[in-house]
């Protein structure tokens, strides 16, 4: 229970009590009070009445003036009559006065008049005797509640007094020695009390402030310095451009190399929103372009190509999000971002280099490759002389050697026109069942030599798409090569053409061994060939196919499991 709710219970019921104490003292009060001026009023007057009758009557002899005081307070009397009795004995009184007045020499009635006052006296001394009875029961119950009211408000003051200030004062008192505490260096103390009432917002708002003060405390200022000079040192000595911003997007610090690729000084940059920096400069505008988008997935970003160290140069960019946990808290904060350029130049330049080797060496090999295939062709039709049985077999042998070799070096090519970005791409609105046809012709005697059965399940109506169709046709035609390579003999490989969903898509499904799952994202690798594969090739057919195809805006994957065959297939939207 919350102090102010204790407080208002325990004194608003104390005020209750009070009040039902008065009351009562004020009914009991003023019961006896008209019981008071009853006796007073009823019968002390009849009282006076008659004791001023009875003076009348001795003095009526010696003074004149005697009747006329005994008639006044006669007719007083008249009108005072309450008890039971006193009526009777007022008319005789009355009767007796008038034979008097009448008579007034008569002795005899001077006596019966005082036998009548008297009477009536007796009658009025018995009603006070009987309602001071009256009061006295009054004040006996008055005494006996105002007592009982009186005890139980003294009982719930009394509780009230033990167990109030101290439910107040204690926490209070705690809270001051903790205090002392803290302000003597102990920054271990806690205080507990209970957390629904306002001590517990207080000890909660305490224990995080001495948790802060133990933290802070556990820290030493040199340390601190010296942690900082240890880590500008590093930051400025890292040969990588770092830029620092706070979660509002103030740059924090930046080293040398950040300062020299951006070609800004150190007080244009240090202390001002990365935002007004990025106005004026491209570089800085390039960096924090992406930054509120989030990390994203599969979405490989080209280096950026930044003049540096006179020479163009090449770096890959990323921004790394910084939060913590303060002390005493649960949800994590947002305190800024640390971007970070990576130089890659040494990487592009040999990338670069090792592209223009493959190619001159490619663009090299392709002629006399080319020279060994006219060769064994005219060896074959026989235009220089017959050949026996054994060489016949050795020509073939060299004419399919130069056309695996003659296809690894177009490979090549085209994998270096990728790596370079020179990919030339026709995109217009291209038949579909040309693409399929054409691929299907191209490997139709490879298929018949396997004796594989090549089946088609297209949909009808297929509307154009835009692409470029001689590159999707080699990309066709090496996914069914590659189903017609990998499938066993006398098998079927199924090549279909769907619309889905708005897409277009070609697939190539074989019976062959399959895929193991661990292998199935790395087949569009470059070089990677399947371990164990009984085939061998460049494994660059489907790295380059991946990139033909992307290039495209279209998508290639592979469904696969080991020992289910496989099916390639790759999309275009409509």
């Amino acid at each position: 229970m919350k102090i102010k709710q204790k407080l208002t219970l325990g004194v608003g019921l104390l005020f209750l009590l009070i009040i039902l104490l008065t009351v009562v003292s004020i009914w009991y009060v003023n019961a006896l009070k008209r019981d008071t001026n009853n006796i007073l009023t009823a019968n002390y007057n009849t009282l006076e009445y008659s004791r001023n009758m009875i003076l009348a009557l001795d003095e009526m002899k010696e003074n004149n003036g005697a009747l006329g005081t005994f008639e006044r307070n006669l007719a007083l009397q008249q009108q005072n009559e309450t008890e039971p009795g006193e009526k009777e004995a007022t008319e005789l009184v009355i009767t007796h006065f008038a034979q008097l007045k009448a008579n007034p020499g008569d002795s005899l009635l001077q006596p019966l008049i005082r036998s009548d006052i008297s009477r009536l006296m007796l009658l009025n001394m018995k009603a006070i005797k009987q309602k001071s009875g009256i009061a006295d029961n009054t004040a006996e119950s008055a005494t006996i509640w105002i007592t009982a009211t009186g005890t139980l408000c003294f009982l719930i003051a009394f509780v009230l007094l033990i167990n109030l200030p101290g439910s107040i004062a204690d926490p209070i008192r705690q809270l001051t020695a903790s205090i002392g505490q803290i302000a003597k260096g102990n920054y271990h103390e806690r205080v507990h009390f209970e957390s629904h009432s306002e001590l517990g917002e207080l000890t909660n708002s305490f224990n995080t402030m001495a948790e802060k003060l133990e933290e802070y405390n556990g820290s030493r200022l040199a340390e601190v310095l010296v942690e900082k000079e240890r880590i500008d040192t590093l930051i400025n000595n890292m040969h990588d451009p770092v830029l620092g911003l706070d979660e509002k997007g103030k740059v924090l610090f930046a080293n040398e190399e950040a300062m020299k690729v951006s070609g800004l000084k150190e007080t244009e940059m240090i202390g001002r929103e990365v935002q007004q920096i990025a106005l004026t400069n491209d570089l800085i505008r390039d960096l924090i372009d992406d930054m509120d988008q989030g990390p994203q997935k599969d979405a490989k970003k080209p280096a950026l190509k930044i003049y540096a160290d006179d020479k163009e140069s090449y770096f890959e960019k990323e921004v790394i999000r910084i939060s913590i946990v303060p002390t005493g808290e649960r949800e994590k904060k947002d305190i800024g971002s640390v971007i970070l350029l990576r130089n890659v130049t040494p990487f592009k330049e040999l990338d670069f280099a090792k592209t223009n080797f493959i190619a001159t060496v490619s663009h090299e090999l392709k002629t006399p490759i080319s020279s060994i295939q006219m060769s064994t062709q005219l060896l074959k039709h026989m235009q220089t002389g017959k050949l026996n049985e054994e060489q016949l077999q050795l020509v073939e042998s060299i004419d399919e050697d130069s056309g695996r070799l003659l296809r690894i070096t177009r490979e090549l090519l085209n994998m270096t026109q990728v790596e370079a970005g020179h990919i030339q791409l026709n995109i217009a609105p291209g038949n579909t069942w040309e693409v399929l046809k054409y691929a299907m012709d191209a490997t139709r005697t490879q298929a018949e030599q396997k004796q594989i059965r090549v089946t088609l399940d297209a949909d009808k109506d297929i509307p154009p798409v835009n692409m470029d169709t001689e590159k999707t046709a080699w990309v066709l035609t090496n996914l069914l090569t590659n189903a017609i390579r990998y499938a066993p003999g006398n098998s079927d490989v199924l090549i279909s053409l769907k619309l889905r969903n708005g897409e277009v898509t070609y697939a190539v499904k074989d019976h062959g061994r399959g895929i193991d799952p661990q292998y199935r994202e790395k087949v569009f690798d470059r070089y990677f060939q399947i371990p164990g594969s009984a085939k061998s090739g460049s494994g660059l057919g489907l790295a380059i196919s991946k990139e033909f195809i992307e290039a495209q805006g279209g998508h290639i994957g592979v469904i696969a499991g080991q020992g289910l065959g496989s099916t390639f297939y790759f999309s275009f939207p409509v």
